[in-house]
């Protein structure tokens, strides 16, 4: 058959229609169940022409065949639509039940979201929904995008569900609603699809070497703008990630089961996860984990399948599909099959691991867990319900009782959090008047966030300014840091939201008395435009993206746009900060009023009419100090070695928030191109390389001569090392080594040190560490700097600024006389605001530059030493990085 298949595959190639056909046969038929007869229902190969496992299926045909699904059994199979891609692919799941259980599926998803507000239900009628509705199991397959075997396993289990009539797979669909989520990541499963297809030959190689083994930047792991989305459940920046949260509030699944691959060379990851927990999941949470893992063995022995918990996966970061559920009182865990990344890999130990071993594999995962929501549908339905309850309970007589935004500077970054936490299923109320609480006043207008209420547990994971780690594990890592051993620290350790909005948040121990409007999910509110017919033209206070997204609007629009290097106060009396945007009708056009107005009720911005020019204190608007905006062109540098995840949050941020377009350029063309159409260049941080190897001298050259003639050229995180290497660096500050606060015994000529006496464990720690070392590596933790607010590059940024410091690049700061530090990290006794960090670092990095500029020919060079749009999640920076591009290309001096 394989020797049919690959001559009709030849005909086809001279046809020139060739479409490999990827049929590789598994060892025996998929599914494998104990007792299962199927019957009745179209299989995967009678839908998509090839057997389950031999192919990997793209999107389109993944959503072909649960269409199949539906149209073969409407009574027990229904399909909702919740969202669509960037790239415009849709975003789907699909319930599966009993004939029973479908028919009243409205009525259990309302019964669970009665259930999940017991305000809602008395004794009685929570314990009659607990005694009546079905377990539920949401499994949500691929949202790396290369890691293929989930979703095909989504088929087959689905398949297996509707097909075979087993006694135990019937008494799972009595007891339990499933959720498919198929395709968490169209977007990256349809890169990886087609470029693996693209390398396949005669036959598959399983050689890790070979090019299907290897993607090419950016490979499939990500979305469309390259977003790793199992970190993206906190900023909800994508819209698959936004749809299935809301698709989750709908439901509210008890187990939520979030399906990965990892490297080939492992067997199966499941729960329970690795240490540290979240201090906000719970002992009974916890447990609940641990039936699920035990049952999960117990399978995984029955087929002869290795397995292994506990060792890598943790679950204290609150950022991914399989912790963020568990706030909101689900089972929520990490499932991980070692991956073949095509059809056939060999393992170090020279077994082949195929496609179908994983699809197998994960099928087998998929149901022993819906055998244990089956089995333990009551215990999960009460411990659901008490979470929630006992959440009500907690924030109304613990120590935090509500969570204070004033809510009078940044404006439309404190409605985006609101906004952020509502679509999360968190209840947010803006007071109607002004109020007292806690020996503070508060204005109308402010944001309440009252603990009491169901979600208690994701609110303080999310608002706290800092959740700690266990002692005991945090020991653990300083003693494996003293003996040059890696930490067990999995990913950042900080992600307070309104730290890293940058937002004013006081917590009360009292629930304030004003009455509220409930907040929305909308994140944008419409803007104003007072005394819309004023003879000058237009004022907009800078500070937030309310104005940021007027200005880029402003300038696609080709509108005369100034911009004040400091503050004004105008003849009226309003004082106005930094930044502030003056709109003249004077070189705009007749319907400038109109085009304000339109612009307003978009960005959201406030704009005031003024009668007349005059400034009764600072600039006025023919000063040097009144920059006029320019639309610049932007490129951004795309491909390696730039990290996929920098490239791609640098992008989206740019675009989706400041609505500006960005162009691309790969590094071969940046070497030796003429950039004169462009007035800004980003290098993203870098991932697996270095700027040096990738442009050479010739681009380096390149580079230099651009920003002499007038460019700006802006460093994200690492790629500043870039900026400060070379016989002649574009940025006059260095790269530190690790600081040593005590010397070492020096080695004499003849080999022999000087004699010493060690009398403690730390004196013997201080004598064999390396003295040429680099600064440990930080997983990531939040920390304060200090804002200079004198310079243009700051205008409308607050004094105090949040940042993400990550790894161990540390940076000496710039001299006077060749450039500015407009950033610092703060002191080393208040310099980290939440997380952990090593005690050497955190000295270390105090009062070093975060953000520098120095001038350069007609030009700039301005370097974040650290990744400002981290995540994309950094909202408290957009501002200084709109400033860095736009009063950047303000205040370069090109030849225009």
């Amino acid at each position: 058959m394989k020797s049919l298949s690959f001559a009709l595959s030849a005909v086809a190639l001279a046809l020139g229609s060739f479409s490999y056909s990827g049929q590789v046969s598994a060892e025996q038929a998929i599914p494998e169940w104990p007792q299962a007869r199927y019957q009745n229902t179209p299989t995967i190969e009678d839908v998509l022409g090839y057997p389950a496992g031999s192919r990997i299926s793209s999107p389109e045909q993944i959503q072909q065949y649960f269409q199949a699904l539906a149209q073969a059994h409407p009574e027990q199979v229904t399909l909702f639509d919740y969202g669509q891609t960037w790239q415009g692919r849709p975003l789907f799941y699909a319930a599966i039940g009993s004939a029973e259980n479908m028919n009243r599926f409205q009525d259990i998803t309302a019964g669970m979201r009665s259930l999940a507000d017991p305000r809602t239900v008395n004794a009685r009628q929570a314990r009659e929904l607990i005694e009546s509705l079905p377990a539920s199991v949401w499994i949500a397959n691929s949202v790396h995008g290369n890691e293929i075997s989930p979703a095909e396993a989504a088929m087959v289990t689905a398949y297996h569900l509707l097909s075979s009539n087993d006694e135990r797979t019937q008494s799972m669909l009595e007891n339990t609603i499933v959720y498919f989520d198929p395709l968490q990541n169209p977007d990256g499963r349809a890169r990886f699809v087609s470029r693996y297809y693209a390398t396949v030959g005669l036959e598959p190689s399983a050689d890790r070497l070979s090019a299907e083994h290897n993607e090419p930047w950016p490979n499939g792991r990500t979305n469309h703008y390259l977003f790793d989305m199992n970190r993206d459940w906190l900023a909800l920046t994508q819209p698959e990630t936004r749809g299935r949260v809301a698709a989750l509030l709908q439901t509210y699944p008890l187990i939520f089961i979030d399906s990965h691959e990892m490297g080939g060379d492992l067997s199966y990851y499941f729960t329970p996860e690795a240490h540290p927990y979240n201090p906000f999941i719970t002992t009974e949470q916890r447990e609940g984990l641990s039936w699920v893992g035990e049952n999960n063995a117990l399978w995984f022995d029955s087929f002869g399948f290795d397995y292994f918990t506990r060792e890598i996966f943790d679950a204290f970061y609150p950022g991914y599909g399989a912790s963020w559920p568990l706030y909101h009182g689900s089972l929520a865990m990490t499932y991980e099959m070692g991956s073949a990344r095509g059809h056939e890999f060999r393992t170090r130990d020279g077994e082949i691991l195929t496609y179908a071993d994983g699809v197998q594999r994960n099928f087998v995962a998929f149901m022993a867990t819906i055998e244990t929501a089956s089995e333990r549908r009551q215990d999960l339905l009460q411990r659901f319900f008490n979470y929630r309850q006992q959440g009500i309970e907690q924030g109304s007589r613990g120590s935090v009782r509500s969570y204070l935004f004033p809510n009078t500077r940044d404006i439309a970054g404190n409605r985006k959090l609101m906004a952020l936490l509502s679509e999360q299923g968190i209840e947010v109320g803006q007071a109607n008047d002004s109020f007292r609480a806690c020996g503070e006043s508060y204005e109308q207008g402010a944001y309440v966030v009252q603990a009491s209420q169901p979600a208690y547990h994701l609110i303080r994971t999310l608002l706290d300014t800092n959740v700690p780690m266990d002692e005991d594990f945090l020991a653990e890592q300083e003693r494996l840091r003293a003996n040059n051993l890696p930490d067990q620290i999995y990913d950042v350790t900080a992600w307070s939201l309104p730290l890293m909005f940058n937002l004013d948040m006081e917590v009360c121990q009292q629930q304030p008395r004003v009455a509220t409007t409930p907040v929305s999910t909308d994140r944008v509110v419409a803007g104003e435009v007072s005394n819309a017919d004023a003879d000058f033209g237009y004022v907009i206070p800078w500070g937030d993206m309310n104005s940021g997204r007027f200005l880029t609007a402003a300038l696609r629009e080709g509108l005369l746009v100034r911009s004040s290097d400091l503050p004004f106060t105008h003849a009226n009396g309003t004082e106005y900060p930094a930044g502030s945007l003056i709109v003249p009708r004077s070189g705009n056009a007749e319907n400038l009023t109109a085009v304000v107005q339109n612009l307003a009720n978009a960005s959201g911005a406030q704009v005031t009419g003024l009668a007349k020019s005059w400034m009764r204190d600072g600039p006025n608007v023919g000063s040097a100090n009144m920059k006029q905006m320019h639309a610049p062109n932007i490129a951004l540098l795309w491909d390696q070695p730039a990290s996929v995840l920098s490239a791609g949050s640098t992008r989206f941020i740019i675009e989706r928030e400041f609505n500006y377009p960005v162009t691309a350029i790969r590094p071969a063309q940046l070497r030796g191109a003429d950039l004169a159409n462009y007035q800004v260049l980003i290098l993203p941080a870098t991932a697996g390389g270095n700027y040096e190897q990738a442009l050479g001298d010739a681009g380096r050259e390149n580079l230099r001569q651009w920003v002499q003639r007038g460019g700006v050229l802006i460093t994200l995180g690492n790629a500043t090392r870039f900026a400060v290497s070379g016989d002649s660096p574009l940025l006059n500050s260095s790269l530190e080594q690790k600081a040593q606060v005590d010397g070492l015994a020096d080695i004499a000529e003849q080999g022999r040190a000087n004699g010493i006496l060690i009398d403690s464990d730390d004196e013997h720690q201080r004598h064999i560490r390396n003295p040429n070392a680099q600064p440990d590596w930080v997983s990531g933790v939040i920390a304060r700097t200090a804002v200079d607010q004198e310079h243009w590059l700051t205008a409308g940024v607050h004094e105090q600024l949040h940042a993400m410091f990550i790894g161990n690049d540390i940076y000496t700061p710039l001299r006077i006389n060749h450039g500015r530090n407009v950033v610092n990290y703060v002191g080393p006794e208040e310099v980290l605001a939440s997380g952990y960090i090593w005690a050497e670092n955190q000295q270390q990095i105090a009062y070093k530059p975060l953000l520098m500029v120095q001038p350069e020919g007609n030009g700039l060079v301005i370097s974040f030493t650290q990744e400002p749009n981290f995540r994309a999640y950094l909202d408290g920076i957009n501002v200084l990085f709109m400033n860095a591009i736009f009063r950047g290309a303000a205040h370069a001096r090109p030849l225009r």
